[in-house]
């Protein structure tokens, strides 16, 4: 292995004070292919979001404009990133076009920014070499005509994500979400999603702990559908679920563990940094190390790695949103910390081999 790499990490405490934190880089040559990042400007937004902002308002408020340039200089700060998927996040829609179609323009944003990175003119790594966009499902089976729409503009193209959370209590959410309550198991939603596997196509699930039943059901209901769990199922610290993590850890371990027999379900290793898991839940880049963040994370990823295997197992950087927690090195030296006694195979599926497979790019990997 070659010498660790020193990057160094800004990150404001919750005071609003910068902090540096230096770390080196852990096994900066081990192929890391990120399956999980957004692209957006929120510049135009940030105004219309209420006073007090809720917690995850806080955390994309860190990065409003999150772009070529900046996913770029993530990606390179010292670990070895070959390849990265992005994944929606209702960015850059097609204005003018039928309320259907407008999430083509997402695809379309994200093709042009994967052909800037493919020119080889940045170095040898390919981001958004896949793109997961967005389809509302519950049109039924007229979403498969959305779906022959984003696969038209782009190649990279290769699945979409619905996100179906919700919960009751408004504080956990915030403003920017609520899925309607069970929208996995509305028949509707189950009709359109019966278009993914017509095409081939993958599923990304987003939704919270106390709904994980309704992935169950939906991943029992469709066994040669391939769907990805996105962060650990998110377990809750926010809102009335605020101090809650420990005592429904039980709860989150046995749906996770029913999930991951599900063989058509993989999950990403990841999210936790996230304000709604509160991991840390003292405010955006809370200054913590990557030993600190790997303890408290620890729980949660070795179990979601003993329930699915490394073969269906891929940790992922969630970036921007996870700045809440950590910069982009001090992220993946967390996840490198909890991998220290995994095999060389095990490693390379976890860290882009599970990935690879799932998105089709394994020729990042030839």
């Amino acid at each position: 292995m070659s010498n660790p790499q020193v990057a160094i990490s800004w990150q404001a405490n919750h005071n609003g004070e910068d902090e540096s934190v230096s770390e080196a880089i852990l096994e900066p040559d081990l192929p890391i292919i990120d399956p999980h990042h957004h692209l957006w400007d929120l510049r135009p937004l940030m105004a219309a979001f209420p006073e007090p902002r809720h917690h995850f308002i806080a955390a994309i408020a860190l990065s409003p404009y999150y772009t070529f340039n900046e996913l770029l200089a993530d990606a390179t700060c010292g670990h070895n990133v070959i390849g990265t998927v992005f994944m929606e996040c209702g960015a850059f829609y097609r204005a003018g076009a039928d309320d259907a179609f407008k999430v083509v323009g997402e695809v379309e944003y994200v093709n042009g920014v994967a052909a800037q990175s493919a020119s080889g003119l940045y170095g040898d790594i390919r981001l958004c070499d896949a793109i997961i966009g967005h389809a509302d499902l519950r049109l039924g089976a007229r979403a498969g005509e959305v779906l022959d729409a984003l696969s038209a503009a782009s190649p990279r193209f290769k699945g979409i994500r619905h996100q179906g959370a919700w919960n009751a209590d408004p504080d956990v959410l915030g403003p920017p979400f609520h899925a309607p309550e069970g929208l996995y198991n509305d028949p509707a939603f189950r009709e359109g999603f019966a278009e993914l596997g017509k095409r081939g196509l993958t599923f990304d699930a987003w939704l919270l702990e106390p709904q994980l039943d309704d992935v169950l059901s939906l991943a029992r209901a469709f066994p040669d559908q391939t769907i990805v769990l996105d962060h650990c199922g998110t377990p809750l610290g926010m809102g009335s679920y605020h101090g809650k993590l420990h005592e429904r850890f039980d709860t989150w371990r046995e749906k996770i563990k029913a999930i991951g027999q599900c063989q058509n379900v993989s999950v990403k290793l990841g999210g936790l940094a996230m304000s709604f898991a509160g991991m840390p839940d003292h405010g955006p880049a809370a200054g913590l190390s990557s030993e600190t963040l790997a303890a408290m994370w620890r729980p949660y990823i070795e179990t979601c790695i003993e329930a699915f295997g490394p073969a269906r197992a891929m940790f992922e950087s969630n970036y921007p949103v996870d700045k809440w927690g950590a910069s982009y090195a001090t992220l993946w030296n967390a996840f490198k910390h909890l991998t220290i006694g995994a095999s060389a195979d095990e490693k390379r599926a976890l860290y882009a081999g599970t990935a690879a497979r799932v998105y089709g790019m394994e020729h990042l990997l030839a």
